[in-house]
């Protein structure tokens, strides 16, 4: 069942989007059992009965709607859904005994004693290992330093990551004004070393290294497209603040908004920093160029709300997973802060998650070009579900959908207007991409022509040219049409 939510009633939502572990706060998860078991655990018998079945998920939502539950169908006649779920609910009592063999088996003759805990902590992971690239297991203190991040404040070098099959770590972007900016850390970068430790495949959040206290320095082995051999980067950790939004003009009349990630404060900095720009301007822009490149996403919700301020109506974003409570659509409300003046957003290979979202909903409803470079292609929700013991699972739940219905998972967002980093910039293309992440999402587009990697767009020249495209005569003419009325059909 799809659900529309009111736009200003999102913050209780908060689904998360991110190229990298994302803060979700869909409706609470019951917490879950996460306790190890002290000593070997024995299979059950083989004339154990496998456990009950849950109830069929649509006749859940009747009876939560006070309308009666469908009669009980003779056996052999329930339906084909029913019998799947069903199915999908019960406990694999063979595939139980099989893993609880293997567990005793490591128990009783591994060449050195195995912790139960530790042990159990890699099955988790390697449990949720296998699904896609984005659905992990944070231990509380990763949950905690999950959290911290997403809300802006948090000690580190200040760059996003994806966390590759052998333990090495992908650089999705280095966040503006950090130290991993400051130290040369590129988009694409492959991290193979922290302080000279190489990664394990099942030590779970590699990333842990990298924070650290303040004024301390951590040393990074990076492998980078172009260069030889590995070489390393001595960074300095801080207390990183990011700003996720900041502005200037570009000549009369023509402002720049910078958003560098979605945290829960950037929708509000965001109308700040665009009336800063309008005052500046006299009270009304003449066009407005937003730059999403390298955002790797964050909080659906700060996209959402920045969505919903630059559309006086339209779809914005929905949800579709195999449970209700992730299904969801977004629309905006009247208003447009920037008062219908043309609109460019400019993105590149580094954009992604909820930065492709905010793109694909100003494009697709008409309200602004994008320019740059094919984005990152990440289109699916994560929801974090707290665990008793102070732990979380951040688990892919559904996958998004622009306005038009198309789904970006494994594509990405394809520029009205494409432009090209400097010839002197080609042999540090980054060749990574969602589809190029191991065990990612099959996504409903994936491998038509032209779906390959785009490009990282450095410096101010893609500025130039997005306000080169800005200032076009036709722009004014599709901004004027974008705000025209609908029909009050469609109200």
């Amino acid at each position: 069942m799809s659900l529309r939510h009111p736009l200003r009633s999102l913050l209780p939502l908060a689904l998360a989007l991110s190229a990298v572990p994302a803060l979700a706060q869909q409706q609470p998860a019951p917490p879950a059992q996460a306790t190890p078991p002290a000593a070997p655990v024995q299979a059950p018998p083989a004339a154990s009965p496998p456990a009950p079945a849950a109830a069929d998920a649509d006749d859940a939502d009747a009876q939560d709607d006070g309308q009666a539950a469908p009669p009980a169908q003779a056996p052999g006649k329930r339906s084909a859904k029913a019998a799947k779920d069903d199915s999908d609910s019960k406990v694999p009592i063979d595939e139980i005994r099989r893993y609880v063999a293997v567990y005793n088996a490591v128990k009783q003759a591994y060449v050195e004693p195995v912790d139960d805990a530790k042990l159990m902590h890699s099955a988790i992971r390697g449990l949720l290992f296998d699904l896609d690239p984005h659905s992990v297991y944070f231990d509380k203190a990763d949950a905690e330093n999950f959290d911290e991040q997403s809300r802006g404040n948090y000690d580190g070098i200040g760059v996003e990551l994806q966390r590759q099959p052998d333990g090495t770590l992908r650089v999705i972007s280095p966040i503006d004004d950090t130290p991993a900016a400051r130290a040369g850390i590129k988009a694409g970068d492959l991290i193979t070393a922290i302080d000279g430790k190489p990664f394990k495949v099942d030590e779970g959040d590699s990333s842990g290294p990298l924070r650290g206290a303040p004024g301390t320095k951590v040393v990074l082995t990076l492998v980078r497209e172009g260069r030889d051999k590995p070489f390393d980067v001595t960074v300095a950790r801080e207390t990183i603040r990011v700003a996720s939004v900041k502005s200037r003009m570009l000549e009369p009349g023509y402002g720049y908004l910078r958003v560098s990630a979605f945290q829960a404060d950037t929708a509000a900095d965001f109308e700040s920093q665009l009336r800063k720009l309008k005052e500046q301007s006299g009270g009304k822009l003449r066009g407005l160029v937003l730059d999403l490149r390298s955002n790797p996403g964050g909080l659906l919700t700060s996209a959402v709300q920045i969505a919903d301020d630059l559309l006086e109506r339209g779809k914005i974003v929905s949800t579709r997973g195999r449970i209700a409570i992730s299904d969801a659509e977004f629309s905006a409300t009247p208003g447009d802060l920037l008062d219908g003046a043309p609109l460019v957003v400019l993105v590149d290979a580094g954009s992604a998650s909820a930065s492709e979202v905010l793109a694909g909903a100003l494009r697709d409803n008409g309200r602004g070009r994008v320019v740059g470079s094919r984005t990152f292609g990440k289109g699916s929700v994560q929801t974090v579900l707290p665990l008793d013991n102070g732990d979380s699972v951040k688990l892919t739940t559904a996958r998004y959908y622009t306005p038009s219905g198309k789904s970006i998972q494994a594509l990405g967002i394809v520029p009205d207007v494409t432009l090209r980093a400097p010839k002197a910039d080609k042999s540090e293309r980054p060749s990574y991409t969602e589809a190029a992440l191991p065990g990612h999402l099959h996504g409903d587009e994936e491998g038509l022509p032209g779906s390959n990697a785009g490009e990282v767009l450095e410096g101010d020249g893609p500025i130039a040219s997005a306000l080169a495209e800005l200032k076009k005569p036709g722009a004014i003419k599709a901004a004027q049409a974008a705000k025209a009325p609908a029909p009050a059909a469609k109200r």
